[in-house]
C-alpha cells in the first residue's frame, strides 16, 4: 500500500482510509492528483473528503485506486512538491502558472465557442449554453483572480513574513478564515459550472459531424477544467490551511 495510505499493517491501512482526507493525499503527494482525476474523484473542493468517501461518491473500487497510488510509487523529487513550500513562494507560483494560464485561456476558449456557434450552432444548439455558462464562469474567475492577487495573497505572504520575524500582524478580515471562505465557495460555483459544460459537451468530446476547430476547443475546456482542479487544490488543500495555521499559532503565542 502506497505511503498516502500509511505503508503500516491492514488495520492502519483501513484507519487511513476512513481518516485521511483526499486534499491531504494530494498535499502529500502532488502525483496523486493524476490517479484521483483518472477515477472521476474530486480533490479539490471536493478535498476534505475521506479517502472511502470520496472513492463511494465517484462510484469506484477504493481498491483499485489504492492500488494506481501503490504504483505510484516513493516521490523522488520533494523540493519540486508545491506542498512544502513557504507561503511567498507558493503565492507566486500559484499567480504565474495557474492565474497565468487562466488568463490567456479563457479568451481563446471563447473564441473557439463563438466559431463553433456561428458554424455548428443549428445542428448543437446546446453550444449557445455552452458558451453562456463559460462566459458566466469567466467573468466571476476574472473578479476572483484580482480579489486573491490585490488582497488575500498580499496579506498571506505578510502573515507568513511576519510569523518568520516573530511579529504579530492584526486581520483586518478578523480572521483570515473569513476571506478564505469566499474563495473557498466561489471554486465551488466554478466547479459546478465547468461540470454543467462536461456534462452538456458528453465529457468535452466533440460530436461526430464536428470540425477541427471543434475538436480543439473541447480539448481546450477539458484542459482548462483539469488546470481549475489542481490550480483550487493549491489554494484550498495547501496554501489556505498555512495560513490559517500561522494565524492560530500567532493567537496562541
Amino acid at each position: 500500500m502506497h505511503s498516502l495510505l500509511w505503508d503500516r499493517s491492514e488495520d492502519d491501512v483501513n484507519k487511513a482510509a476512513t481518516t485521511t482526507t483526499i486534499g491531504d493525499m494530494v498535499a502529500a503527494d502532488f502525483r496523486a492528483a493524476a490517479v484521483f482525476e483518472h477515477f472521476g474523484i474530486d480533490f479539490c473542493c471536493g478535498g476534505r473528503q475521506r479517502f472511502d468517501d470520496a472513492c463511494r461518491s465517484a462510484s469506484v473500487d477504493p481498491a483499485a485506486v489504492a492500488s494506481a497510488l501503490d504504483a505510484l510509487g516513493p516521490s523522488t523529487d520533494p523540493a519540486n512538491d508545491p506542498a512544502g513550500w513557504p507561503i511567498p513562494r507558493l503565492v507566486d507560483y500559484i499567480v504565474s502558472t495557474h492565474h497565468t494560464y487562466a488568463r490567456v485561456a479563457m479568451p481563446l476558449i471563447r473564441r473557439y465557442l463563438a466559431k463553433l456557434i456561428e458554424v455548428h450552432g443549428t445542428r448543437h444548439p446546446e453550444l449557445r449554453r455552452v458558451a453562456t455558462g463559460f462566459d458566466r464562469l469567466c467573468t466571476d474567475l476574472e473578479h476572483h483572480l484580482f480579489k486573491e492577487e490585490m488582497i488575500l495573497f498580499p496579506y498571506a505572504k505578510e502573515l507568513a513574513l511576519s510569523a518568520d520575524a516573530g511579529r504579530h500582524l492584526p486581520s483586518p478580515f478578523g480572521t483570515v478564515e473569513n476571506p478564505i471562505r469566499m474563495m473557498e465557495r466561489e471554486h465551488r460555483d466554478a466547479a459546478e459550472e465547468l461540470r454543467t459544460i462536461r456534462e452538456l459537451t458528453n465529457g468535452f468530446v466533440a460530436p461526430h459531424d464536428g470540425c477541427t476547430t471543434y475538436a480543439v476547443c473541447m480539448e481546450e475546456l477539458k484542459r482548462f477544467e483539469l488546470d481549475l482542479h489542481r490550480h483550487v487544490h493549491l489554494e484550498n488543500n495547501v496554501l489556505f490551511p498555512k495560513a490559517i495555521s500561522i494565524e492560530h499559532g500567532q493567537h496562541a503565542n
